[in-house]
């Protein structure tokens, strides 16, 4: 689930503030229970659970099980349907610096490699077949707005327009991002790596490929049991070292980057040989997920 600071989200934080709503999802995330059997459970009233429980319901936290038996029909029983919950807190960057920033739309790769489950999406469409990395070179490609692929990379190509004699000071890289799973898998880990002009800055593991809730911005016409959404990251490269939304991935440095030294910038995202987490990549370009973004790299310089 993806909760961005509005009346909505705001809603749903408060419904997960509290102790008894708490206690009721780690019952729900073992089983699917009714109110009776949850109210037994934590020795309390029907009508107090009764009450909790409509609170999560309101806020898409759990809904009512569907049941083909029916035996089970006249029990009403509910099950957690979040796993994970991203929170939006919006991030700007001050600095004393000017900034130069480039778009990366999805389907502009240079090259690639497309190991199958893969595919490529526009808004409206799948692009070329499903699981065919032939469709990674077909002419519709740059429209792509979300793709995905086991195991592989993608790497692009663009303009370096850093003023002659200009001193980067930071370089940061922004995506929305999954592993990739057949339909979706929470729990389904990624090691996914990141490099600039051939450097490995390092990697971040993707928990999970997500379905739990529609995508804010995902087209009505993308099945809901496929992936739904990714988590915004930010790459970061500095002076000191590279870390990912503030936490150290490596000890690359700007200078390893020799970014004064081409007229172009390469960045490629995959996942490494090496990787111990295979789980592949998911891109979420600015008309899929939750951010109205495609990547995005920013050049920030004295």
């Amino acid at each position: 689930m993806y909760i961005k600071l509005d009346e909505q989200g705001i809603n749903t934080l408060k419904t997960l503030a509290s102790d008894t709503r708490i206690e009721i999802i780690k019952k729900l995330s073992l089983m699917p229970a009714s109110v009776t059997e949850i109210a037994k459970e934590l020795k309390l009233s029907k009508s107090i659970v009764s009450r909790h429980m409509r609170m999560l319901e309101d806020s898409k936290l759990i809904k009512l099980q569907e049941s083909e038996d029916s035996m089970d029909n006249r029990i009403k029983r509910f099950h957690l349907v979040v796993d994970h919950i991203e929170i939006d807190v919006p991030q700007k960057i001050h600095l004393p610096y000017k900034e130069l920033e480039t778009e990366i739309k999805l389907g502009y790769y240079s090259d690639f490699l497309a190991t199958p489950t893969c595919g490529l999406a526009s808004s409206d469409e799948i692009i070329g077949d499903l699981d065919d990395p032939r469709s990674f070179v077909s002419d519709d490609r740059i429209r792509a707005s979300l793709l995905w692929f086991s195991d592989g990379f993608v790497e692009y190509i663009i303009p370096n327009h850093l003023p002659q004699g200009a001193h980067i000071e930071l370089l940061e890289l922004s995506l929305e991002l999954s592993s990739e799973f057949p339909e979706s898998n929470d729990n389904w880990p990624s090691d996914i790596s990141f490099f600039i002009n051939d450097i490995d800055l390092g990697f971040w593991t993707a928990p999970g490929n997500f379905s739990d809730v529609r995508g804010s911005l995902t087209p009505n016409w993308w099945a809901s049991e496929y992936s739904q959404y990714g988590i915004l990251k930010h790459i970061r490269v500095t002076n000191k070292d590279t870390g990912i939304d503030g936490k150290k991935i490596s000890s690359t440095t700007l200078d390893d980057l020799n970014l004064n030294l081409s007229p172009f910038i390469k960045v490629k995202i995959g996942i490494n040989e090496n990787a111990k987490n295979k789980g592949g990549l998911t891109i979420f370009g600015k008309d899929f997920g939750n951010h109205v973004q495609n990547a995005i790299l920013k050049l920030f310089y004295s």
